[in-house]
């Protein structure tokens, strides 16, 4: 199971962001600037935004397993339509219709291995989870980095939807199935059993858990505002790496997505920091963290610069996944696709509107201001968290430890 989820990550996370070191060649290729070039990433996502709650609650009536599958070889297809695209528009609206069918994994996962796993090792499944994820974000950044030289980047988009055909493969023949959903088993089974009209009703009270507790608000905005954040500053660092006073080569400058190992690592032990120092001091520590990476990328020196990439990539995952498997974990049980489906709605909503606006403030006002703005954001997300989780993370009964029941959710599977 875990090769099977961590497969369908890096097909889905390596063609989602695919584009992502090659947006300066194609603003070369279509006279674009930085925010318009962007949208090759932002429409995808955007996208992935809108569809990800309808397909979470499609998972509740036809289970996880085959909403998964469907949505990774469907993304592997438009994957192998993009470098035939004829002009730019083309290519947005193939890349919008990607993002709808990328949205089934990243909308289900969690929910899925909820089910299949449990509390207890929900942390441990979740971090190896968005671990797999980073890896396909690195990968596919990579190979379209190193191959938009020689093959431009139609060939280069080629080469990440080869990637994801791989782990479709993976994905299909060595995942279990999970539970069958929140109905029936069958389509008669559910009508007989409800009616379709009990089934929204259901679903829709399952929508009204998920907004209803305050914790998991707060997880719903670190999402929105960290991943905006991330988003912003990789979709601008492409330009701000080969131009001046840089001026590093496409491929080198492609380097800097090597930083997502660091974010695989952190992603996968940030059960162990919540364990140490409790949910909420981990996710506002980690952001905060993120704010002083992007801090770094400041300097003219490129050694400060990758450093600073480093760091911010590391710090986010780290808080991405503690507020991943804290939202997971405090979903209510009627609830658990609907909470994920919000998570990841404001997650790839930050990324589309975070990452479109970033890379217009950088294409007219420099790095600084980019800076400026995603350290704003992030520090925005820390305050959220440490004065709107004071009930759900007992704080003030452990200031400097989880709760027995927070502990036990983060502890990995012996």
């Amino acid at each position: 199971m875990t090769i099977a989820v961590a497969a369908a990550g890096i097909s889905s996370f390596a063609l989602l962001y695919a584009p992502q070191p090659v947006l300066p060649q194609l603003a070369e290729q279509y006279h674009l600037d930085p925010g318009g070039a962007s949208l090759a990433v932002s429409v995808a996502t955007g996208a992935l935004a809108i569809a990800v709650l309808p397909i979470a609650a499609l998972s509740e009536v036809v289970g996880r397993r085959p909403v998964i599958i469907a949505s990774v070889v469907a993304s592997v297809v438009f994957g192998f339509l993009l470098p035939l695209a004829p002009s730019y528009p083309a290519l947005l609206v193939l890349r919008a219709l990607q993002g709808v069918a990328i949205a089934g994994f990243p909308g289900v996962a969690a929910a899925y291995l909820a089910e299949r796993l449990g509390k207890a090792g929900l942390a441990a499944a979740v971090g190896a989870m968005i671990a797999g994820n980073t890896v396909g974000g690195m990968v596919g950044r990579l190979a379209a980095g190193f191959t938009a030289g020689p093959f431009g980047y139609h060939g280069a988009l080629l080469v990440v939807a080869v990637v994801g055909l791989v782990c479709t493969v993976v994905t299909v023949l060595a995942l279990p199935p999970g539970e069958q959903g929140t109905f029936a088993t069958t389509f008669a089974d559910r009508r007989r059993s409800e009616g379709f009209r009990e089934q929204g009703k259901a679903v829709l009270a399952g929508l009204g858990a998920a907004v209803r507790k305050p914790v998991l608000l707060v997880q719903y905005a670190v999402a929105l505002l960290a991943m905006g954040s991330f988003v912003a500053l990789y979709n601008a660092a492409g330009f701000r790496l080969t131009g001046e006073p840089l001026n590093l080569s496409p491929a080198i400058a492609s380097l800097v997505f090597l930083a997502y190992a660091i974010g695989s690592v952190s992603s996968a032990t940030a059960g162990k920091l919540v364990g140490r120092f409790g949910r909420r001091r981990a996710l506002a520590g980690a952001l905060l963290l993120t704010i002083a990476g992007a801090a770094l990328t400041l300097s003219d020196s490129l050694p400060m610069v990758v450093a600073g990439f480093v760091v911010l990539t590391g710090a986010f995952f780290a808080a991405h996944a503690v507020a991943n498997g804290w939202a997971a974990a405090e979903a209510p049980e009627n609830a658990r696709g609907q909470v994920g489906g919000l998570y990841t709605l404001s997650y790839y909503l930050g990324s589309s509107v975070g990452g479109a606006v970033g890379a217009t403030v950088y294409g007219h006002t420099g790095w600084t201001w980019l800076i400026v703005l995603t350290a704003a954001w992030l520090a925005l997300a820390a305050v959220a968290v440490l004065k709107g989780t004071f009930p759900a993370s007992h704080a003030v009964k452990a200031p400097f430890a989880a709760s027995d029941a927070v502990k036990a959710s983060f502890s990995p599977r012996r």
